[in-house]
């Protein structure tokens, strides 16, 4: 059996098995993995020969994690998963989900950073400095699960803590960065261990005298009107939804609510609203990955083209492709800034992009400049005296 500190010596070895490792994962069936640089990678351990995990060793290794709160057992047998945070007693910290898999456990294990990040540690664009000086709307940082959004947030914190005495209050699943207060005051509450829904979380947290409030995540329409209502009364409300792209952003929140109650829904995103950052990461040149942004900016135009719905001549794609003023930008705009600087390959640039014509013919005017070769169809010349078909020279 495997016990109490075993456990923790071999998610401390595996922690730190490889550079730029980001989770841990314990699948039956399959040998001890990490994932670093978005792919995963076997590990051989000397003090743990473990070709294949088996249940028995998953479920050992859940429950030694989960035993000091039973309401994760609760969790794991109602609903088939439990989430929760980790730490290892050198302070290295995880964010887990156990979850069930044909009557086995499985166990996937997130590596938190120990050091909230800056916004100029991370390189993120300028529009982040002017996100953390706004006084009250709703901010959303949309994405795939893994890319990021956490800790783009946690850098806007941070520089909010550097300049403003407000009081901040987190509803995270679970907590992943600890801030220090500086200027801010910080309560940072946990799901599960603090409150039961994000709903219930958000509705205390008007109660508790803050500034700004972080919601982990929005899931429901629940907590979306709560955090349209807490933004209406002058609060400053950040929040994550799993989507790409402002529209489907806008979308997903619309459908939230009934067809009815859509034109009031639109008014009220259209008056709370700030910004919208969507975020994803790419591979790096040389190794790693690094992130990439579209960023909407609530102008006139994206108020008209959220009261009114996507149309042509009239989408946010437009107006981010041409509001760089307001310091807005498409995933495409920063992916051929990226092959610009020679961070990313073309190849991620035209397998991440939104408009493939679009990149291609930005990647081809750098190219040109640089006297690279720009397409592969040159070289050929048209066989008049044939069939009329290309032929190379």
């Amino acid at each position: 059996m495997i016990g109490e500190i075993d456990i923790s010596e071999l998610i401390a070895a595996l922690s730190n098995h490889r550079e730029r490792i980001t989770d841990i994962l314990f699948i039956v069936g399959r040998p001890l993995q990490v994932a670093a640089d978005g792919r995963l990678h076997e590990v051989k351990l000397p003090d743990w020969p473990i070709d294949r995990l088996t249940p028995l060793q998953t479920e050992t290794i859940a429950f030694n994690l989960m035993r000091k709160n039973p309401k994760l057992f609760q969790d794991l047998v109602r609903t088939g998963s439990a989430d929760f945070s980790y730490r290892l007693p050198d302070g290295t910290r995880f964010r887990v989900n156990v979850y069930s898999r044909q009557q086995s456990y499985n166990i996937v294990m997130r590596k938190l950073s120990a050091k909230v990040p800056s916004i100029a540690e991370l390189g993120l664009p300028s529009a982040f400095y002017r996100i953390a000086q706004e006084r009250n709307g709703i901010i959303l940082v949309t994405g795939a699960t893994g890319q990021g959004k956490t800790t783009s947030l946690a850098a806007i914190l941070n520089e909010i803590n550097e300049k403003e005495a407000v009081h901040i209050i987190t509803l995270e699943d679970p907590v992943e960065y600890i801030h220090l207060p500086k200027k801010a005051t910080f309560s940072q509450r946990e799901l599960g261990t603090d409150f039961d829904t994000f709903a219930h979380g958000l509705r205390a947290a008007l109660r508790q005298a803050p500034q700004v409030i972080l919601v982990g995540e929005i899931r429901d329409r629940e907590t979306m009107e709560i955090a349209l209502m807490a933004a209406e009364t002058g609060h400053l409300v950040f929040s994550t939804l799993h989507t790409v792209g402002a529209g489907n952003t806008i979308n997903r929140i619309l459908g939230f609510f009934t067809i009815e109650e859509e034109h009031q829904i639109r008014y009220r995103l259209a008056d709370t609203l700030r910004w919208i950052v969507g975020q994803k990461l790419v591979p790096k040149v040389g190794g790693g990955r690094i992130a990439v942004f579209d960023i909407l900016y609530n102008n006139i135009r994206a108020k008209e083209t959220i009261l009114k719905g996507e149309e042509e001549g009239r989408t946010f794609y437009d107006i981010m492709r041409q509001g760089s003023p307001y310091h807005m930008q498409t995933f495409d705009q920063h992916l051929i800034e990226l092959y610009r600087k020679g961070l990313i390959t073309e190849e991620t640039a035209l397998a991440y992009c939104v408009r493939r014509d679009i990149v291609g013919r930005e990647i081809d005017r750098i190219k040109a400049s640089r006297g690279e070769k720009t397409s592969d169809i040159e070289g050929l010349e048209l066989d008049l005296e044939g069939e009329g078909r290309w032929r190379r020279r």
